[in-house]
């Protein structure tokens, strides 16, 4: 987790076959705040559930009520902001990469990270 081989992008059509993993949410907020993901799904790093790959953009069920309005995916995880400033964030845990403290496991689905409750987050990146 943590190498930074690319820079993070939001819904880059042109970037998507440089990563293994992509995240993507409307770049209108208005639209609903759904964030999508596909490709490489180890370590839970699309945020479905499960490792399963996915070959098309699959809804990130876990996030539906929650309004997103950026992210970034990064090689091994990916973080989500929400409209009220909350950070979600999964996929590998490894070396503390998804801000959970000393819980250090791979995260299936986005977890809220509780240690910025209370802050507005206004941009993130994998």
């Amino acid at each position: 987790c943590c190498p930074r081989r690319s820079r993070p992008w939001l819904a880059s059509a042109s970037s998507l076959c440089r990563r293994e993993a992509t995240t993507a949410s409307p770049s209108q907020p208005a639209a609903g705040g759904a964030a999508w993901s596909w490709g490489y799904g180890a370590c839970g790093r699309l945020g479905h559930g499960d490792e399963q790959s996915q070959l098309l953009p699959k809804k990130i069920e876990a996030l539906a009520g929650q309004r997103v309005v950026a992210v970034s995916a990064g090689e091994y995880h990916s973080l989500a902001i929400t409209a009220d400033g909350a950070v979600f964030t999964w996929g590998e845990g490894e070396r503390g990469c998804l801000g959970h403290g000393e819980d250090l496991s791979n995260q299936l689905l986005p977890k809220k990270v509780e240690a910025l409750a209370g802050q507005r987050v206004v941009a993130v990146s994998a």
